[in-house]
Formats: structure tokens, sequence, C-alpha cells
């Protein structure tokens, strides 16, 4: 059992390249927790995703013994958390596992919207703020400008910020030592009944579902029995440990400490994300810790497999990945165009790259996704709600009593000189003003509500390129709201394609219908007979295009004789067409389904 008073538990938060993990890695070479021989860039992210984006995709939790300056020898708990806004959910139930959080902001860049939003989530959790300013060391860093404007976002004064190049290890050392001054230690009974709040966990092939928690009251020890609180499942514990960086067994975690639970577990659904862990058939003597709530997906697309001989081997791997990340779901789903595939949910745009390059690459597949869409909520004219998640589910225009849209507050930070270039990009994609401030004399965070499928397909490259790299975003889901939204299907020859239907706003409906028949028309190939596509907003033809027939010459042969014969050949060619066009069948190939999903990525 550990002295409560010698552990810190504290995590690192910053804006995605500000230098979170190349941080962490700095403590873990400077404390001797990794041997320099053994160190690598990027030491905690083990997902080769994480290592090409720069980005953590999940949590870990590292235990770095160090001897501060007073000899006295403290257990670091680090919780290396997600960053992007997709994963905020995950970043806060870490955030609640520690006492403290070191704020990490960009020399050159300054603070973010991400800084800000994980700022404010570290100061909800009533956290210790640590500010540290990385980077000192490139050319472009501007710390004392930087500097003030991290003061006037926490306050205190400019000498409590700590300069730190993580790269080189300069200021690495003192940031640890004020995490052993600033940072309170854990509170927590030992003799108290067990509790703990799991805030990773995924599923090793040979163990089963290896659970991260942090232990709040009382003791665990291999053998126990754990009960999960939010579903009631009870478990055995096989085996209890800490990451050194490396998996160590030891014997018991108690109070205050981090570390890892592998039990009898075989389904990482049961081991959720924010749940509470306590002895079996002691529930009633705890209370659950706060805070937990089940994933919410917010974003959906279909994905088809190009070859449809592979829709066996799509289910088996889309099984393999729920074992491992069950924050997002999938449910079968056909198309008459594109055939067998699976609706998937996931937590936003990001997390839908990952599983799709996942999928891509881990198990050699080539995809067709269809572009991202958002969970409506339809109110009924007899009262009753439902929520639907793609355009094959939109109901009767008739039976619906109002449709509502998911709402977020999104927040802008962006030099000043891009003010009109952001504003203007905001009310294109149906924003509403809610204030705007200074943050130092250069920057300003502008604030907006904003339909989440406006921000969800393109907004934040829109935002990267008017200002030249410079503009971040943030957003959160807030609720629903009532829109007009009308449902557009695509006909092609009079049949309506399924894979190419999509919901928009009233406003712009009819302009994204012509761009997609007009996409459409030089992606489809002629046939012998003319094919009309047309656009369609409940029944009534909003643009046409028509591919003309390909023309054999019948009359080529003709070297003379009475003009009639000409005209013969030619009736009976028309005949043929108009035969052909009530029987024949438009073949729509890959590519015309590629085309009309970037034309609706490029609006």
């Amino acid at each position: 059992m550990s002295d409560l008073n010698h552990i810190r538990n504290f995590a690192i938060v910053a804006h995605i390249d500000h230098g979170k993990s190349t941080l962490a890695d700095r403590i873990l070479e400077l404390t001797g927790a990794v041997p320099k021989k053994r160190m690598r860039e990027q030491m905690l992210d083990t997902m080769d995703l994480e290592r090409e984006r720069g980005i953590t995709i999940k949590a870990v939790a590292v235990r770095i013994p160090y001897i501060a300056d007073d000899g006295v020898e403290y257990q670091l708990n680090l919780i290396d958390t997600p960053g992007h806004v997709d994963f905020s959910y995950e970043v806060s139930r870490a955030l609640a596992a520690c006492e403290g959080a070191v704020l990490l902001v960009d020399a050159a860049q300054g603070p973010q919207a991400q800084t800000l939003a994980n700022l404010y989530m570290a100061l909800e959790q009533d956290l210790a703020i640590i500010p540290a300013l990385n980077k000192i060391d490139l050319p472009a860093a501007r710390p004392e400008e930087i500097k003030k404007e991290v003061v006037n976002l926490i306050g205190g004064s400019e000498d409590e910020v700590s300069m730190v190049s993580a790269k080189d290890g300069r200021g690495v050392i003192e940031v640890i030592n004020r995490i052993i001054r600033e940072v309170p230690p854990p509170k927590g009974e030992p003799d108290e009944p067990f509790r703990a709040m799991i805030f990773d966990s995924h599923f090793d092939t040979y163990k089963g579902v290896v659970v991260y928690v942090r232990v709040v009251d009382g003791i665990i020890r291999v053998g126990d029995h754990i009960e999960m609180m939010a579903t009631g499942r009870k478990f055995e514990v096989n085996e209890i440990g800490v990451l050194n960086p490396w998996p160590m067994k030891i014997e018991e975690l108690s109070a205050g400490e981090v570390g890892f639970i592998i039990a009898t577990i075989r389904d990482v659904k049961d081991a959720k994300v924010g749940d509470t862990v306590c002895l079996a058939g002691k529930s009633h003597e705890v209370d659950p810790l706060p805070g937990y709530r089940e994933p919410k997906q917010m974003v959906f697309a279909s994905f088809y497999p190009v070859q449809p001989e592979d829709y066996e081997r799509l289910t088996d791997a889309l099984e393999k990945l729920n074992l491992n990340d069950w924050s997002f779901t999938y449910q079968k789903e056909s198309s008459a165009a594109l055939g067998f595939g699976y609706r998937l949910g996931f937590l936003g745009v990001l997390h839908m790259e990952i599983i799709q390059e996942r999928l891509e690459r881990e198990y050699e597949f080539e995809l067709v996704v269809t572009v991202p869409t958002v969970r409506y909520e339809i109110a009924f004219t007899d009262g009753h709600v439902e929520h639907i998640e793609s355009p094959a589910q939109f109901p009767d225009r008739t039976r619906i009593d109002e449709i509502r849209e998911p709402i977020c507050n999104c927040t802008i930070v962006t030099p000043k000189e891009y003010i009109g270039a952001v504003m203007e990009l905001s009310h294109k994609h149906r924003a509403v003003d809610q204030g705007m401030e200074y943050i130092g004399t250069e920057r300003v965070m502008l604030k907006y509500r904003i339909p989440l499928m406006e921000l969800i397909i393109d907004f934040n490259d829109r935002l990267k390129g008017c200002t030249r790299g410079y503009g971040s975003l943030d957003y959160e889901h807030v609720g629903y709201e009532a829109t007009h939204l009308v449902k557009v299907d695509i006909l092609v020859h009079g049949e309506p394609v399924d894979a190419l239907t999509f919901l928009s706003d009233s406003e712009s409906a009819q302009k994204k219908g012509r761009d997609m028949v007009v996409k459409l028309r030089s992606t489809i190939p002629r046939h012998l007979f003319d094919v009309p596509i047309q656009a369609a907003i409940g029944g009534r033809v909003v643009a046409r295009e028509t591919i003309k027939a390909l023309r054999k010459d019948v009359t080529a042969k003709c070297y003379g004789g009475d003009i009639t014969r000409k005209r013969k050949l030619l009736e009976q060619q028309k005949k043929g067409k108009q035969k052909m066009k009530q029987v024949g069948s438009v073949s729509i190939p890959q590519e015309a389904f590629l085309a009309a999903l970037r034309i609706r990525e490029e609006e």
C-alpha cells in the first residue's frame, strides 16, 4: 500500500500538435522510467495511426517513480489523454482520475480552441493547473506575448508560466518538481469498501479485456470478485498491474493509485468508460461515481465493400474492431446500387476516419463510404418522436409535424486579420453569432451556434484554408432545434437510386440536386437509349439532365437509291430504341457514386 501523500496523479492537456506526446516522452526519459536505449518517439502511442497523424486516440496511464529534491520517492501517475473533440467524454473521465493538469501551449501559436475546451474541462474537475509554454526553441516562438495570453485565460502572474522545450528537455525537470509541489495528493480511504472508476479499456486476444482504473477508496487484490455498477455484471480478478510503461504485475491497487485490472471479462461493452467498479455484492454500500454516461454516436455513414464477395470479411472485421472500440455501432444495410453493407455510427468525423482507415489498412478492404450524416429528431403528427440516421428512413412528409437537427456551440480561435473570412464562412454554414472576445492583442475567439451537419463534412478544412492554417475549431453538442429539412431523391431512368438520395435544408436543396445531376451526367456512360437523370423533392422534379443515346449509323451501307430506303432503316432503328428504352436497364459504374459523393463534400 502506497502512502497517499507521495502519489501525484496528473494529465497533460493541449491542442493537437502542441507537443503533448513529446513532453510525455521527455518526462519518461528524464525521470529514468525508460532507458535511453529503449526510448522512441511517442512512447505512449502504440497504434500506427497515432504515430502517423501525431494524435492520441487511446488513453493510457503510466506509473513513474521519481526521487524529488527533498530525497523522497514519489509515485507519479501520468494519464495520457486523447486531445480531439470527438473524444471529449473520454478526456473528461481521464481528467476525473487526476488531481492536476499541465496546460501545455505552443509558444508560437498560443492557446487554441481545444486548449480552451480542455482547460475548462480541467477547471470543472477542480484540478490544479500548471501552465507551460512549449517549443520555446523555435525561431517563431513568441514567449512573452503568449505568456500574457495564458495569464489572461487562467489568472495568476507570468512568473508562474513554465518555459519548456519538450524536444531538447529544457525546463521539463522544473515542471516535474512543480507537479510534486502544486498538485495535491489524492484523497481516498484505504479502509473503506473498494470503489474505482474506469477511464479506459481495451481487448487483449490472450487475456480478455484490460480495464484501466483509478482507485478512489479501498483495496483490490487478485482473486477478488468485482461488480460493474452500470450493468451489474460480476467478474473474478485474475491479474492486477501498472504500466511503467510496460505492463508489470503487482499484488494490489489501493486508494489513490492508478493501474489496470484483468478479470474474466470477455466483452469490452462490460467495461464502460466512466463506470464505477466495486466488490461483488457491495454495490449497496457504495455510491457510484458521478459523470458516467453511455457513448453518444453523432455521425453516421454507410460502408460498402467494392467487391460484393468481401461482405462476409467486412462482417468479421467489424466484429473484431468492435471488441476494442465499443463506442461505434454497426447494423446491416442493403442498397439496390451498392449491394450489402453496414450503417455505422461514430462519435465524430475523426472517429469515422480512424475506423475507415483501420479497415482499409489492417483488413485490406476497398470501401465505398457514403457522405456522413447526423441523427435527426422527427416529431410526427400523432405525437410520437423518432430518430433517423439515413435518408432511407425519412418518413412521408404528410406524417411529419416537426423536424429537429442537432445543434452545437462552436468556438473558433483565429488571428484578428482573418475575422472577416471566418464570419463569411460561418454564415454560409447557417451559423448564428454568439459573441466575440479578444485573446491578447493579436487573436480573437468567435462563438457560434451552428448545425452539426454543417460542421462534419469539411468545415474545419475550409476554416484552415481561409485562415492560412492559423484558425482552430472546437464544438460541443447542446441539443436539437427545429429546421426545414427535405429529402432529395435522385432518379436515373425513372428509378430512384437510394445510395444517392440525401437530406438537405430547404434553401439549398435545389442547388445541391442540380449539382448532383450535372455531375452524374458526366460520369454515367452513354447507353443505346436516352437516359434521363432527375432530382426530385417530394415528387416534384427540380433538376434534370439527359444522357443522349449512342447512335449507330445504319445508313452507312446505302450508296444510292431512293431516300425512302434510308428512312426505312432509320424508322426500324427508332422502334428498336423505343423498345430497348422500355425494357433496358441503366448500368451505373462505381466511379459515378464516388464522383457524386465528392460533389457533396465540395459544396
